[in-house]
C-alpha cells in the first residue's frame, strides 16, 4: 500500500482510507464488520452536520473546534466509531484534518487526496487546504483567531507534542486551547439523529510462540528489564499494536487491522501479577485468553478499558514524589494529563515506545511466517489477474469492486488467511491517479475497459505475516507511448532502491531519491512517500522506520530483519496511475549473500556493516507494458531473475492444486525479457546466420 506520508509531510500522518467493510465470506473469520460512516452519507447533508456541531459549539462557548483524524491511541487507522472527520466532511481520504468555525469549514489533507476532495467533499461548505501548499492550521490559527477566543479539541485525540505546539503558539496571541472532555462532533451526531457507532470490543485471537518465534513473557521480562535500567516506575504502552506484539494476542476492533482498543501498563515497583496490567473491554479475559497467557508464563491483572485515566491518577498518587513514567510520544495529552493529576510525578517521554523498537525487528520465526504468507498471497494474487483479464478480454462487465471482491475471495482460500490488510485499492483509468482510491459499492461502479491502465494495491492478513502488494496491468497490454515510459522510469526506480546497498542504521529517507531519480530526470515526480514498516500479522503501516523524501524524527535507522515497502509511483491525473510496490526484507550484505551485488562487496563500511534488500513479494509485473529500450541491461536481468523466481516458488503449488489455467498465465507473464539492442540486431544476425549456412551447405 502507498506509504502514507505525502511528498511535503515530515511526521507521520494516515491511514487506509475509511470507506465500506464488508463481511468475511461465510466459513472465513468474522474479521470485519459492514460499516458506512452514516446512513446518508455524501454531500447533500454536509452543511446540516457542520450546523449541528456550530450549535453544539455555541452552546460550550468554542469559538473554533479541530476535527482530526485519530482515536485515542494515535492509530494510523481508525474504527468507525472515531471516523468523526470523514462523517462530518465526506472525504474518505485517510489523512486529514477539519476545522469548523462560526462561518468557516476547513479540511486540511495532502497531497494524494486533492483529487478526491473534489469528488466527495460539498466544495460550498468546505474549503480545502493543501498541506505543504497552504498555511498550516497551526499558523491559520495564529493568524485568524481573535483574542480571548477559544479553540477546542478532544485530548484523547491529541498527542501531547501536538498538543503543546498548538498551545504555546495560541498563548502568544491571547487565545484559549480547551480540552473537551466530551467529542462534540459525537454530541453533534447524536443530535440530528446519527450517533456514532459504539467502539468495538470484539473477541481476542491467541497467537501462540509458532507464529511469534517469543513467549509473551520473555516480551515483558525484558521491558521490565528496563524499567529499572531507564529510572522508571511504571511504562504506559497506549499503541494498540504494541499491546497486540506485548501480550501475543490479536483482535479485530478495527477493520483490516488485528488489534483490540487496550491499553498496557507495566510496573517496577510491583511484583507479579499485580505489575502488567491490561485495561480492555469489562475488565473480564474469556477462558481461551486465560489459557493462552498462563501457556506462556504470562500473569497479567486486567481492568476495565475506560478505568485507565482513574488507575493512573490513583498511580500518580500512590507512587513516591519525583517517581518517573515512561510515555512515548503517541501517548494522547489526555493520558499525559492523567499521570500528571497530582503534579508528582516525572515523565521521560520518548520518541519510540521500547515495544515499537522491538517489534520493527522481525526474529526468524517471524521472518519465515512473512516468507510463507507471500508464496500464500503471490498465488491470490496470480489467480486474480488471470481471471480479470480473461473476463476482461471476453468483454464482461467487471468492475473495480468486483476486483476487489474476488481478490478478498482468492485470499480467503489460503491457510491461515484473516481477509485483506487494508481496503483495496483497484483504480482503472483516471481512478487510478487518486493516489488511495478505493472503489465504493455506492453510486455507479466502474467498469475496467480494454483500454484502462489498471492500479491494483492489496495486501492481506495471515498468522504468519502481513502483505501489501501494488502491480499495474494494461489490460491490453498496449498502453500509450506516454503511459509505457511512465510505467518503464518507476519500474527503473522500483529496481534502483532494491539492489541498493547501504550502511546499517542508514534513516529511510537518505535512500528516497534513489526511487525518484529516473522520474526526476524527466522532471516527474510523485507525491507520497516511498516506503513503510510492516507489521507480523499486526498494521500494515508500522513505525518508527520509513523510506520519505523528508526527515522522520522516530526513525531508528535500518537493521537486518526489518520487512519494509518499495513504492514509487506516478500519476497523471485525469488519466492513469502507476505504482510497483514489493515487499522487502533487509538482510546483511556479504558475498554470499541473496543479492545482485552480493559478488562485488569488498567491504562493510568499515565494520559498521552493510545491509540490502531481498524481495519477498511474489508476483510478477507486466512486462510487455516495458519500454525496453530504456532498461540497461542489469535491470533487465535483475527482472528475468525475479521472474524465474517468481514461477520456480508459486508455479509447483499451482500445478499441485491443478490450477492448469492459472499455470499457464503465470508461465506466459513470466517469460524472460531481451535487452533492445538484441532486439535491434536480431534481423542482422538472422541474416548473418543464414549467409554461414547457405556458406556451410555448398
Amino acid at each position: 500500500m502507498v506509504c502514507c506520508l505525502a511528498l511535503a509531510a515530515n511526521a507521520v500522518l494516515g491511514h487506509i482510507p475509511l470507506n465500506e467493510y464488508h463481511l468475511a465470506e461465510p466459513d472465513a473469520p468474522q474479521y470485519y464488520v459492514s460499516y458506512s460512516p452514516s446512513p446518508r452519507a455524501g454531500r447533500d447533508n454536509s452543511l446540516e452536520r457542520v450546523t449541528a456541531v456550530r450549535q453544539v459549539m455555541r452552546g460550550r462557548g468554542v469559538d473554533a473546534y479541530i476535527v482530526p483524524t485519530a482515536d485515542p491511541h494515535n492509530s494510523a487507522y481508525i474504527a468507525p466509531a472515531h471516523a468523526r472527520r470523514e462523517w462530518l466532511s465526506g472525504l474518505r481520504g485517510s489523512s486529514g484534518t477539519v476545522l469548523v468555525t462560526e462561518t468557516l469549514a476547513l479540511v486540511w489533507t495532502d497531497a494524494r487526496y486533492f483529487t478526491q476532495f473534489e469528488n466527495e467533499v460539498n466544495m460550498t461548505v468546505f474549503t480545502l487546504m493543501r498541506q505543504g501548499i497552504d498555511v498550516s492550521i497551526q499558523n491559520w490559527l495564529v493568524q485568524n483567531m481573535p483574542p480571548y477566543s477559544v479553540v477546542g479539541v478532544d485530548h484523547t485525540t491529541y498527542t501531547r507534542s501536538s498538543w503543546n505546539s498548538l498551545q504555546n503558539a495560541l498563548t502568544q496571541v491571547n487565545v484559549t486551547l480547551e480540552a473537551t472532555t466530551d467529542n462534540l462532533v459525537d454530541i453533534a451526531r447524536a443530535a440530528i439523529g446519527e450517533p456514532a457507532p459504539a467502539i468495538p470490543n470484539n473477541p481476542l485471537i491467541p497467537l501462540n510462540v509458532s507464529f511469534t518465534g517469543r513467549r509473551s513473557s520473555e516480551k515483558i521480562a525484558e521491558l521490565l528489564a528496563q524499567l529499572p535500567a531507564r529510572g522508571v516506575s511504571a511504562l504506559v504502552l497506549t499503541a494498540l499494536d504494541d499491546v497486540a506484539y506485548t501480550l501475543n494476542i490479536r483482535g479485530s476492533d478495527i477493520p483490516y487491522n488485528p488489534v483490540f482498543f487496550s491499553y498496557l501498563v507495566l510496573r517496577s515497583d510491583l511484583q507479579a501479577p499485580n505489575n502488567v496490567i491490561l485495561f480492555w473491554g469489562n475488565g473480564v479475559l474469556p477462558a481461551n485468553i486465560t489459557e493462552h497467557l498462563s501457556s506462556e508464563g504470562t500473569q497479567i491483572r486486567v481492568r476495565p478499558y475506560d478505568a485507565i485515566f482513574t488507575y493512573l491518577a490513583d498511580m500518580a498518587n500512590e507512587l513516591p514524589i519525583g517517581s518517573t513514567v515512561w510515555l512515548s510520544q503517541d501517548g494522547s495529552h489526555a493520558i499525559y494529563s492523567a499521570v500528571e493529576t497530582n503534579g508528582t510525578l516525572n515523565i521521560l517521554a520518548t520518541l519510540n515506545s521500547p515495544v515499537a523498537l522491538m517489534k520493527c525487528i522481525k526474529n526468524e520465526v517471524e521472518l519465515k511466517g512473512f516468507r510463507s504468507a507471500h508464496v500464500k498471497d503471490g498465488i491470490a494474487v496470480v489467480r486474480a489477474f488471470r481471471w480479470l483479464e480473461e473476463q476482461v478480454a471476453a468483454g464482461a462487465n467487471i468492475t473495480e469492486m468486483d476486483l476487489s471482491d474476488k481478490l478478498q475471495e482468492l485470499r480467503y482460500e489460503e491457510e491461515d488467511s484473516h481477509g485483506p490488510s487494508f481496503s483495496t485499492i483497484a483504480g482503472a483509468g483516471e481512478n487510478g491517479a487518486m493516489i488511495h482510491y478505493s472503489p465504493s459499492r455506492e453510486g455507479v461502479q466502474k467498469v475496467i475497459r480494454k483500454e484502462d491502465m489498471v492500479l491494483v494495491d492489496s495486501g492481506g492478513q495471515y498468522k504468519d505475516g502481513t502483505t501489501d502488494l501494488t502491480r499495474t496491468r494494461h489490460m491490453s497490454a498496449s498502453p500509450t507511448p506516454e503511459e509505457r515510459r511512465a510505467f518503464t522510469l518507476v519500474m527503473k526506480g522500483q529496481i534502483q532502491l532494491a539492489t541498493t546497498v547501504f550502511p546499517r542504521g542508514t534513516v529511510g529517507h537518505t535512500l528516497e531519491s534513489f526511487a525518484r531519480k529516473y522520474l526526476w530526470d524527466v522532471g516527474l515526480t510523485y507525491g507520497h512517500g516511498t516506503g513503510h514498516g510492516i507489521g507480523h500479522f499486526l498494521n500494515v503501516h508500522e513505525g518508527p522506520s520509513w523510506i520519505l523524501s523528508g526527515p522522520s524524527a522516530t526513525d531508528p535507522g535500518l537493521a537486518a530483519g526489518m520487512i519494509m515497502s518499495n513504492e514509487p509511483g506516478y500519476y497523471e491525473v485525469g488519466h492513469y496511475g502507476i505504482r510497483h510496490e514489493d515487499v522487502v526484507e533487509i538482510i546483511v550484505m556479504n558475498n554470499s549473500s541473496d543479492h545482485p551485488l552480493a559478488k562485488g562487496m569488498v567491504g562493510d563500511f568499515g565494520g559498521i556493516g552493510a545491509l540490502g534488500f531481498y524481495t519477498i513479494s511474489l508476483a510478477p509485473h507486466q512486462t510487455a507494458c516495458l519500454n525496453v529500450s530504456l532498461l540497461t541491461d542489469f535491470e533487465i536481468e535483475y527482472l528475468n531473475d525475479y521472474h524465474a523466481r517468481v514461477l520456480a516458488t508459486l508455479g509447483p503449488v499451482l500445478k499441485a492444486r491443478e490450477l492448469d489455467d492459472d499455470y499457464a498465465w503465470l508461465e506466459r507473464e513470466c517469460a524472460p525479457i531481451r535487452s533492445a539492442a538484441i532486439g535491434k540486431s536480431a534481423p542482422f544476425l538472422l541474416v548473418v546466420f543464414v549467409s554461414l549456412w547457405s556458406y556451410v551447405s555448398m
